[in-house]
């Protein structure tokens, strides 16, 4: 559940990001305050929140270096779509998850599309989860070969 409050605040953050263009830094603290709130519509309780602040970071740190490389890997599995015409949403989504399956080392490939499903459900239209394991799908067809060689388990790039 810890992981998964971490994405869903990961991308939230990535989505307040785009929409205010303030940094990563601003858009992570403001989330992560609002999930300290116990009325908040987070829903996190507060011990939770300062647990998972460390990977919230990770996780949008690294989709904001990496986010390039990312958007050209997701561009080359969209089939007739943009990223930049993508929903916000699921644009966030699915750089989230990219991020994990390719430039990361310490979740299993299922799981990390398992999530950004479940998330796609959550915060996207009717049609996300279908469209975002879609994509992921065949991104995960072909992540032995674009994966960067040498990650030891657990690290990250």
């Amino acid at each position: 559940m810890k992981r998964r409050l971490a994405r869903e605040i990961a991308v939230q953050s990535l989505y307040q990001m785009e929409m205010n263009e303030v940094s990563a830094s601003d858009a992570v603290d403001m989330l992560m305050d609002e999930a300290s709130n116990e009325e908040s519509e987070i829903g996190a309780k507060a011990s939770d929140v300062g647990r998972i602040d460390e990977h919230v970071r990770d996780l949008v740190y690294g989709v904001t270096e990496h986010k390039v490389a990312i958007d050209e890997m997701l561009q080359h599995y969209l089939t007739g779509w943009q990223v930049d015409r993508l929903s916000r949403v699921d644009r966030q989504i699915l750089r989230l998850s990219c991020y994990e399956l390719v430039f990361r080392d310490d979740v299993p490939p299922k799981a990390a599309i398992n999530e950004a499903i479940e998330i796609a459900k959550h915060f996207g239209t009717e049609e996300s989860g279908k469209f975002v394991n879609g994509v992921l799908g065949k991104l995960l067809q072909a992540l032995d070969e674009i994966k960067p060689k040498g990650l030891t388990p657990g690290e990250h790039i």
